[in-house]
């Protein structure tokens, strides 16, 4: 399983995508061209879950007997496997009987159609008719490996199969372009609205932006510091806050860290492919702030700044240790700042600028890679 929650799916068809149609025992000749390297790829970067099916019915006794249709199927999840390409599931329809269409291979498909998977990005890849039929049942997009001639065919005679099909090709490198292609990744956004009795919170970001974003928080020094997170960081966000500034600025500052963490865990997903880690070393004149973050799923804060004054304008300093205790509490990472004494406002400023610029190392998303950064299997 590639994902525990909401997973999209990959339903490919073993007769017409993984091996060609059936015309006789022939090992050496009958796999799909390109069909090991597809597959391969989209073990590797993929985040779907893969399911082989095949349906048996379709073929008599006499060209395929039930033992040798078996004996097949486990010699090719046998070669399958020799070269790390297993699924996740296996549906075979073994029944001789006579059905009226599709209704009880279909059927076989339940337990995809609940809310447990992500329906909306997944496929189901096959070569004919059944394929189009069980992409229409299941509400997902089909890859046929045929022309757009047959598929024109095919809807003259199933009209609700229209638009089905969103890819025909004979390559199965067009579909893993398709599939696990870097411009096909999942996007990383996430909004958060917190609404409490002291604040009023929307927050929303892309880890993919260019660093642009608007942020309105009721603090001057804060939004000028949280400005600095949007250039540094390349992170879109756009922040509204309200609250009870009339009383203090404490419950603003920290619910707004508290959306922020949010904010980027979710956006950061399974976190396949980032780099987790991000380190810098900033100087701003007199003074020097260095940060580490670990985007590990575990909080823990290291706060090593001797501020000297209690308010920079006329906001309380010891506002800015308690706003990324709660980032690091809700984003689940490490974070430890560290930055010698100097100028209380350049000591801030260095912080935040050289805290932006390590979460930008640490969401980097590497381009065609899905691994993820570490050995325990689960961030």
């Amino acid at each position: 399983m590639k994902r525990s929650q909401n997973a999209p799916v990959i339903f490919i068809n073993r007769d017409g995508a993984i091996i060609k149609e059936f015309e006789k025992y022939t090992p050496s000749s009958y796999w799909k061209k390109g069909v090991f390297a597809g597959l391969s790829k989209i073990e590797k970067y993929g985040s779907y879950e893969t399911v082989l099916y095949s349906h048996w019915q379709k073929f008599t006794d006499a060209n395929l007997p039930g033992e040798n249709y078996r004996e097949q199927q486990n010699n090719i999840l046998v070669t399958l496997s020799g070269e790390n390409i297993n699924f996740d599931d296996v549906i075979i329809d073994f029944s001789r009987e006579s059905k009226e269409g599709n209704e009880d291979f279909l059927s076989l498909f339940k337990v995809y159609t609940g809310d447990n998977y992500d329906l909306s990005h997944s496929y189901v890849i096959g070569s004919g008719t059944e394929d189009m039929q069980l992409a229409h049942h299941l509400g997902v997009k089909c890859l046929l490996f045929s022309t757009e001639d047959e598929v024109e065919k095919i809807v003259a005679v199933h009209p609700e199969l229209d638009g089905v099909v969103t890819l025909t090709t004979g390559l199965w490198s067009d579909i893993t372009q398709l599939l696990v292609g870097h411009e096909q990744r999942p996007d990383r956004t996430a909004q958060v609205e917190r609404k409490t009795k002291e604040t009023q919170i929307t927050l929303s970001v892309n880890l993919d932006g260019t660093g642009q974003g608007r942020i309105k928080t009721g603090i001057s020094f804060f939004d000028h510091m949280l400005e600095q997170v949007i250039r540094h960081s390349g992170i879109d966000m756009n922040l509204s806050a309200e609250g009870d500034l009339e009383v203090d600025e404490h419950h603003t500052v920290e619910d707004i860290a508290i959306c922020m963490g949010l904010a980027i865990k979710q956006a950061l997903g399974d976190k396949r492919g980032i780099s987790r880690y991000g380190f810098d070393l900033l100087p701003m004149d007199e003074v020097l702030a260095e940060c580490a973050i670990d985007f590990s799923g575990r909080p823990y804060f290291n706060w090593d700044v001797p501020l000297q004054r209690e308010y920079i304008g006329t906001f309380a300093t010891e506002m800015f240790p308690h706003f990324f205790k709660s980032f690091s509490d809700a984003a689940a990472c490490n974070l430890d700042l560290k930055v010698n004494e100097g100028n209380s406002h350049h000591m801030i400023e260095a912080i935040f600028k050289c805290f932006s610029k390590s979460v930008k190392m640490a969401v980097h998303r590497y381009p065609n890679n899905n691994d993820l950064p570490s050995t325990k299997g689960v961030l």
